[in-house]
């Protein structure tokens, strides 16, 4: 069996796994697992309003996905990508709330400010990691929870309206809403973030696949010590690494803060999409391809799971249980690879 065979059956073993597991666990717990899938197909399939909000879902599923891949590709554990995505949407938002400017101009730049929000933020871990050899997954980690506090603090004390607890909503110049895809999915909260997800995912293609520079990245990722003594500066495209990953993530909160929600408000925890982002890189192999079909998937599962309670009586907490197995049985990929190969084996006698 083929490398590139093994490599795309793997997660989808993977799911498969993940959803037989859940269905004994529904099975043990006294609940119908058919009733169950058919509620969550129904709650994401069921009604053109239902697919608009899929749709909406994974939008940002895939930017913070790719945020997490990219860095990885490079030899780097982003857990930062949740912070980066909270202070993207906030620096979009305070954009979109605090200048008056043509959509032409307004809106570019607050899908910008969030980028460069997003980069600096990332920027700091993969300085540290570059100079000082500090490990990325501990300072990521730690600036999670700085983002968290400091856009909490910036929204109640510089942004927010007189409530206190959120901003007004960005101005129509600075709003990825579209009433075009409103209306077609039944006023669902799709937006045109979807057009730049799927731009994003051939722009990591081209460059890390088609680039001299995505070259020199792919070589860090595989051996830091073969690249410098290549001439590389390894240093260099750790930061870069970091930064265009941290682009990515900050592009994500811009989905959210011009698009879905269109302000920002204090938050009284993470939002969970960056963290949602490592397990659909992990899913997607961390290859741009295989981000896009993850997304989708946590997209489906997530939307879906909100009707599974309604009609079939199942908490939506077990497809956070499915979700879990899956990317347990991802992380165990070694075990499927294995029985792939013997399994390969097998059949050429």
């Amino acid at each position: 069996m083929s490398k590139r065979l093994t490599n795309i059956l793997t997660p989808i073993i993977a799911v498969l796994l993940g959803i037989l597991v859940g269905t004994i666990i529904m099975l043990a717990s006294g609940y119908d697992p058919a009733a169950a899938y058919i509620a969550l197909w129904n709650g994401a399939f069921g009604d053109i309003y239902y697919i608009g909000e899929v749709i909406r879902q994974f939008t940002p599923y895939i930017l913070a996905g790719l945020a997490v891949a990219f860095a990885f590709r490079v030899g780097l554990f982003n857990i930062g990508v949740e912070g980066q995505f909270i202070v993207g949407w906030t620096a979009a938002v305070w954009v979109g709330v605090a200048f008056e400017l043509p959509r032409i101009i307004h809106l570019p730049l607050a899908i910008l400010a969030a980028m460069i929000a997003g980069a600096l933020w990332a920027y700091i871990p993969g300085l540290l990691k570059a100079r000082f050899r500090v490990h990325e997954v501990i300072v990521t980690i730690m600036m999670n929870y700085i983002a968290l506090h400091v856009t909490n603090y910036i929204i109640r004390n510089v942004l927010a309206s007189k409530s206190g607890d959120k901003t007004d909503l960005v101005k129509e110049t600075a709003s990825l809403r579209s009433e075009l895809l409103q209306s077609m999915t039944d006023y669902s909260r799709l937006h045109w973030g979807i057009i730049l997800a799927i731009i994003c995912c051939f722009i990591m293609w081209f460059l890390l696949e088609k680039t001299t520079r995505g070259f020199e990245l792919r070589a860090v990722g595989f051996n830091q010590h073969a690249a410098q003594y290549a001439g590389m500066n390894v240093n260099r495209n750790i930061i870069l690494s970091m930064l265009i990953s941290g682009a990515f993530a900050g592009l994500a909160g811009a989905m959210e803060g011009l698009g879905t929600f269109g302000y920002a408000a204090v938050k009284g925890g993470f939002t969970g999409v960056g963290f949602e982002g490592i397990a659909i890189a992990l899913l997607g192999a961390n290859t741009a391809l295989g981000v896009f079909f993850s997304a989708i998937l946590f997209g489906i599962l997530k939307v879906g799971s909100l009707n599974m309670p309604l009609e079939a009586g199942v908490p939506n907490e077990l497809v956070n249980i499915i979700i879990a197995l899956i990317v347990f049985f991802v992380a165990s990929s070694y075990i499927i690879r294995v029985f792939l190969e013997r399994f390969s084996k097998k059949g050429v006698k």
